[in-house]
């Protein structure tokens, strides 16, 4: 969201305000004003993408359309609050509390991730089974392309070996730890306390969850596997063909492209929008 439609939204106004009271600063002022070394903070960066999410879909006044929701990873945070199994307030303060969380398991373990296209999903778990080190497949994020994450050397290993097992592509991404792979645990224990210390609710449509990539609507389903989620694989891939099989023909992207183009790799006759 560009700072021009900003000021010409009275109601994106309410929301920055909103969130800057609760974080303690502005984070308004950073999203529109701020430094790129600021930007890609990942005490920046994760609000300011659930923020932006959030408004993207407020303004497009879609509360009474929902049939299901999903989000990718931190996304599930703004599908939770959407869907209202979560509060605007509750869901800020886990995604800042998520975001602070994992750079400090950033800190303490050095790991990354990698891009894998061109390899069937069991070609890529197998691969990672085989390599002696902490390495997993991350995210399933369409046919023909996961992320793996772990150790440094593991992800080092993992390029080369998806390189001879034929990938079309293998190339480490430009993050700063190895999310959702068992070197996120110390953020998990830490996420774990501020999850089962708020009010989860029941949603108001089916919420699929990255865990498993089923649908869900139980409150406390949603809150286990909203804690296991740093640790567990985004299911993103299963998540989109479960959505299919229960007949969603009609899907729209708040905030962003990318998840669109997964979709089509799924089935390209599907109705896919985006609210940017």
């Amino acid at each position: 969201m560009g700072k021009e439609k900003y000021d010409t939204q009275p109601e994106s106004k309410i929301w920055f305000e909103k969130a800057d009271n609760i974080l303690g600063f502005k984070l308004s002022d950073v999203m529109f004003s701020g430094t790129e070394d600021e930007l890609k903070q990942t005490s920046i960066t994760q609000p300011a993408i659930f923020l932006h999410s959030y408004i993207c879909y407020k303004s497009s006044g879609a509360e009474q359309k929902l049939d299901a929701v999903a989000g990718h990873s931190l996304g599930e945070f703004t599908a939770l609050v959407a869907s209202q199994a979560l509060s605007f307030e509750d869901g800020i303060k886990l995604v800042s509390l998520r975001a602070k969380a994992m750079q400090k398991a950033c800190d303490e373990t050095a790991g990354s991730m990698a891009a894998i296209l061109g390899l069937d999903d069991e070609v890529v778990e197998k691969m990672c089974e085989d390599i002696p080190e902490i390495l997993v497949a991350a995210n399933y994020n369409c046919p023909g392309q996961v992320v793996i994450s772990g150790s440094k050397p593991g992800i080092e290993q993992g390029i080369l070996k998806a390189k001879e097992l034929g990938a079309k592509r293998a190339i480490e991404l430009n993050v700063n730890g190895a999310f959702h792979s068992p070197l996120m645990a110390m953020a998990q224990t830490e996420l774990e306390a501020a999850i089962n210390s708020v009010q989860i609710n029941q949603p108001t449509c089916p919420i699929y969850q990255n865990v498993d990539g089923l649908a869900v609507s139980d409150p406390e389903v949603i809150k286990k596997n909203l804690v296991s989620q740093l640790t567990s694989s985004v299911r993103w891939t299963q998540t989109m063909k479960n959505m299919v099989a229960a007949g969603h023909r009609e899907y729209v992207e708040y905030g962003s492209k990318v998840l669109s183009g997964f979709m089509r790799r799924v089935d390209r006759s599907l109705n896919v929008t985006q609210c940017l």
